[in-house]
């Protein structure tokens, strides 16, 4: 059996809305869906129960992912729908001006703050940086510049400031009151967009205990600031995504694959999934094969040990979704034959802090040196798998949980594969045993295969992982 260790995210459109085609992209290998909260709001319920529904079919764990929008700063509306700006010219962004009455010569906006956040000199970007402005004069409420970069321009198009520093809250009311739908559907994990510091996931995290929800938090690394604040953003988030497009913007396109490099490394260092994003396979959103750049591109952060990649248009208003998903399973797999993401010396060198990071520890060492063929870990938290998932390994780590949203959160992890076992219910004397059954029965493994077991003395305690057991299938 093939197991790919890398996970794949997808997220759900127009193209996905087939029950036909959301069934064919779960067989294709999709982990975990993302619903955008940016577009299509009124489709959020009816496409999570669809969602669980194919799951349950096809008897698969699919985490869900709700992304949450953050604070847009664009550009309002022309009067004919769109320009094209011409090098050289004035162009004015106008926060008094009214949303309808673009022209050639000035254009609203909606975050009206934007005035006090800019100086003369700043460089302002346009549609991801297709147009490019240097700020000549600020008069409240006008913003007068020289157009550097010109091109067409349509409405409600993005403006990011060159090195980040816009003062824009990264949790807004919208947000808010998309949480609190995220919350009641019982999404796996919430991505909080535009975070510059642990501040603003705190913030987030306050919200969402107020509101009793359980997801995990996801901080989408997109602004200047947030790369200068890395592993505070890290250590105040349950995992986080290098969300490439704005990112790219704020830092330039040429400082984005060191910096990816950089939070993937300090992701895993520091226990927390990491999900590398943003135009993966977008020429596959209307071709049927990817670019040899795209490939490269899906290839070398599997190589960096990112724990998943994500699909967006690709996927959500893509021609052919399944093809996409399939192709990148593909890449992954070859990718992760390369030795260099199945030797590790994590942690060799360090003292541990907990028992069930030792054990973790200890249980993925042993593996990666003796001829296990596979890994299970009972958990009530999914801490443990976790933290055996940031060791290189090519031995399938399977965490095996009574809880529904455990196992939601262990669909990011690379490496590890969830697995229904409510372990309280068996005999304590029969746990290792049945425990070794799960997989048996679903043909993981077979008679005389080393497999090693993790599990706490205290069945159904949370962090309570203290043992370790190397296991011959059949003689248990």
């Amino acid at each position: 059996m093939n197991l790919r260790r890398t996970k794949i995210v997808a997220t759900l459109g127009p193209s996905t809305d087939d029950p036909a085609m959301l069934e064919r992209i779960f067989e294709a290998g999709v982990n975990v869906v993302r619903i955008n909260f940016s577009h299509g709001a009124d489709k959020v319920q009816s496409r999570i129960d669809a969602v669980r529904a194919c799951a349950a079919k096809l008897s698969l764990t699919i985490g869900i992912l709700a992304d949450l929008q953050g604070p847009k700063i664009r550009i309002a509306r022309f009067i004919e729908g769109s320009i094209t700006l011409v090098p050289g010219a004035q162009f004015i962004l106008d926060a008094g001006l009214d949303a309808d009455m673009g022209t050639e010569e000035m254009v609203g906006i909606d975050y009206k703050e934007l005035v006090d956040d800019v100086a003369f000199g700043d460089i302002l970007l346009l549609d991801d940086g297709r147009i490019v402005l240097t700020v000549q004069e600020v008069t409240a409420p006008r913003i007068i510049c020289r157009v550097e970069v010109g091109g067409p321009l349509s409405n409600h198009k993005g403006i990011n400031r060159l090195g980040g520093g816009l003062s824009a809250e990264a949790f807004t009311e919208k947000d808010q009151r998309d949480m609190k739908v995220a919350v009641a559907a019982g999404v796996d994990y919430i991505a909080i967009s535009f975070p510059r510091d642990a501040a603003d996931m705190q913030y987030a995290r306050e919200m969402l205990e107020s509101m009793n929800g359980k997801a995990g938090l996801i901080a989408k690394i997109e602004r200047a600031e947030a790369i200068e604040h890395i592993d505070e953003i890290i250590n105040a988030s349950d995992g986080v995504m290098v969300a490439r497009g704005d990112l790219a913007v704020e830092i330039g396109a040429a400082q984005v694959p060191g910096a990816q490099k950089e939070i993937i490394r300090r992701a895993r260092a520091l226990d927390k999934p990491v999900i590398t994003a943003t135009q993966m396979m977008e020429s596959m959103i209307e071709n049927t094969i990817p670019t040899r750049a795209e490939v490269s591109d899906v290839a070398n952060a599997v190589l960096d040990l990112t724990d998943a990649v994500m699909l967006s248009a690709e996927s959500a208003i893509g021609a052919h979704p399944d093809k996409v998903v399939d192709t990148m399973s593909r890449i992954c797999i070859a990718a992760e034959r390369e030795r260099e993401t199945q030797i590790s010396g994590h942690r060799m060198e360090m003292r541990f802090a907990r028992i069930d990071e030792a054990i973790a520890m200890a249980a993925l060492y042993t593996a990666n040196h003796l001829s296990i063929k596979a890994v299970i870990t009972l958990t009530e938290s999914g801490a443990t798998p976790l933290m055996m998932s940031r060791i290189k390994t090519s031995i399938p780590i399977y965490g095996l949980s009574r809880h529904l949203d455990t196992l939601g959160k262990m669909t990011l992890y690379r490496d590890v594969y969830p697995m229904f076992f409510d372990f309280t219910k068996v005999p304590i004397e029969r746990i290792n045993a049945s425990s070794v059954n799960v997989l048996k029965d679903q043909g993981l493994v077979e008679d005389e295969d080393l497999i090693i077991l993790t599990k706490g003395d205290h069945i159904g305690m949370h962090g309570g992982t203290n043992s370790m057991k190397i296991i011959r299938v059949g003689e248990v």
